[in-house]
C-alpha cells in the first residue's frame, strides 16, 4: 500500500504522518520523488482501509494498494518513477537507471591471469566502459569445467581496479565467500542459477552493496521480480536487473533467447534499472553486435558484452566474446543508436594515456586489501 502526499504538504506534516502510520503495525519507507513524497506501508496491509488511512490528513492526495506480489519492486511503489543505483567507483559515481546514459560492462567471462585481466581493463576503459566484469568464481554445467581461479582472482581484479580506476562487477556463489567478493566487488552479481537462491538473496541485501541480479535459466518475469524483491525487502534499494536470455525450444543456433521484449514490459511493472547481457543470450560472438544495437534502441540502462584478448584461448565462454579490437567497433556503432535515443554521453580515453600504467603501481594497495582479508 501506498500513501501519496500532496506536492503542497510540508515536511512536518509528513513526519506527522509516518508516527502516526507507524503505529499500525506495518514498516514505512519514506520516497521522495520529483514533486510528491509517497510513503510506503510494507506488511499485512489486508485489513487497513484506504479511506481509513486518507481521513488522517488533508495534505493525503491519495491512497493506492499495490496489485502486484511484488512490492517494492513495483513500480507502483514510486508513484511510476524509475529510480536510480549509484556506484562508487575509483573513477567516480556511476549512475544506472532510465535517467542516465547507457552504461558499459565489458569484461572476460573468468579471470585467467593477471596480464590478461590488466590489459583487459586498461583496453575497455579506452572504449567507454565505466565496469570491469569478470568472475572469480565460476558456475559451470560441468563439475570437470574450468570452475574459476576463485580467490586469487579476486586478487587480480583488485589489481585490475587499482591499475585504471574502473569499477568490478563479479559474481558470489556462496554466502561463504560473500564477504571475500564484496571487498573487491563494486557490483556484486547473483548468476542465472542463483537467482532462487534465497537464502544468498536476503544475505546480499542485508549487506547494502549494489547487486546485480540476472533473470534465472527458465524465470519468468515475475519469478525474476519476486527475486529482486527478496533483496529490496532485507533492506537493500540497489539493484540492477539483467536480461541475460532464457531457454526455450530451439538450442541449435543461438545458446539462449536474448527476450528483449521484457524491456518495455519490465518498464511497466517496475521502477528498478535494467541491464542486457547480448553475450549470454546469443553464445555467439557474431550476433552480439545486433542484439547490443537492439536492446538500446529497446531501453536497456546498461549493457555487460564478454570481451577477451584471444578469445580462441579462452577458458570459459570464448565462443561468445568479442576480441578487444571488435569490440572497440562496436561502441563506436553504439554511440550512433545511443545518441538517436538520447542515452550517449562518455569521455572516451586513448589508449596511449593508459600505457604509463604500471602493474607495479597497484602492489601495495594489494597488500592492503590482502590485510583485510
Amino acid at each position: 500500500m501506498i500513501v501519496i502526499m500532496k506536492p503542497e504538504a510540508l515536511a512536518q506534516e509528513i513526519e506527522r504522518i509516518c508516527k502516526e502510520l507507524s503505529n499500525w503495525n506495518v514498516t514505512l519507507e519514506k520516497i521522495s520523488g520529483k514533486q510528491k513524497v509517497v510513503i510506503g506501508l510494507v506488511g499485512d496491509t489486508a485489513d487497513l482501509e484506504p479511506l481509513q488511512i486518507q481521513q488522517i490528513s488533508p495534505f493525503i492526495e491519495q491512497v493506492l494498494r499495490i496489485n502486484h506480489p511484488f512490492k517494492r519492486a513495483s513500480l507502483q511503489f514510486r508513484h511510476g518513477e524509475p529510480s536510480s543505483v549509484f556506484v562508487e567507483t575509483p573513477n567516480g559515481l556511476v549512475a544506472f537507471g532510465q535517467n542516465h546514459p547507457i552504461v558499459q560492462v565489458a569484461g572476460p567471462c573468468s579471470v585467467e591471469n593477471e596480464e590478461m585481466i590488466v590489459q583487459t581493463a586498461e583496453r575497455v576503459k579506452a572504449t567507454g566502459a565505466r565496469f570491469l566484469r569478470g568472475g572469480a568464481y565460476k558456475p559451470r554445467t560441468s563439475p570437470y569445467a574450468f570452475q574459476g581461479h576463485g580467490e586469487s582472482a579476486l586478487d587480480l581484479l583488485f589489481k585490475a581496479r587499482e591499475a585504471t580506476g574502473l569499477g568490478i562487477v563479479t559474481e558470489v556463489m556462496d554466502t561463504a565467500d560473500l564477504h571475500k567478493v564484496a571487498l573487491v566487488a563494486d557490483i556484486i552479481q547473483i548468476g542465472a542459477r542463483n537467482m532462487q537462491n534465497f537464502s544468498l538473496l536476503k544475505k546480499v541485501g542485508a549487506l547494502g552493496k549494489p547487486v546485480l541480479l540476472k533473470r534465472g535459466l527458465a524465470a519468468t518475469i515475475e519469478d525474476w521480480l519476486m527475486a529482486a524483491e527478496y533483496i529490496l525487502a532485507a533492506g537493500n534499494p540497489n539493484v540492477i536487473l539483467c536480461e541475460r536470455g532464457i531457454r526455450t525450444f530451439d538450442r541449435q543456433y543461438a545458446r539462449n533467447t536474448l527476450d528483449l521484449a521484457a524491456i518495455p514490459v519490465l518498464r511497466s511493472l517496475t521502477h528498478l534499472p535494467i541491464m542486457v547481457d547480448p553475450s549470454h543470450g546469443t553464445g555467439r560472438a557474431e550476433y552480439v553486435p545486433a542484439m547490443v544495437m537492439a536492446a538500446i534502441a529497446a531501453g536497456a540502462d546498461s549493457i555487460m558484452i564478454e570481451v577477451h584478448p584471444n578469445p580462441k584461448l579462452a577458458l570459459s565462454d570464448g565462443p561468445q566474446s568479442l576480441t578487444l579490437e571488435r569490440y572497440e567497433t562496436l561502441t563506436q556503432e553504439m554511440a550512433v543508436i545511443g545518441k538517436a535515443v538520447g542515452r550517449w554521453s562518455q569521455n572516451l580515453l586513448s589508449t596511449s594515456s593508459l600505457e604509463d600504467i604500471s602493474l607495479q603501481q597497484s602492489a601495495p594497495r594489494v597488500a592492503s586489501y590482502a590485510a583485510k582479508k
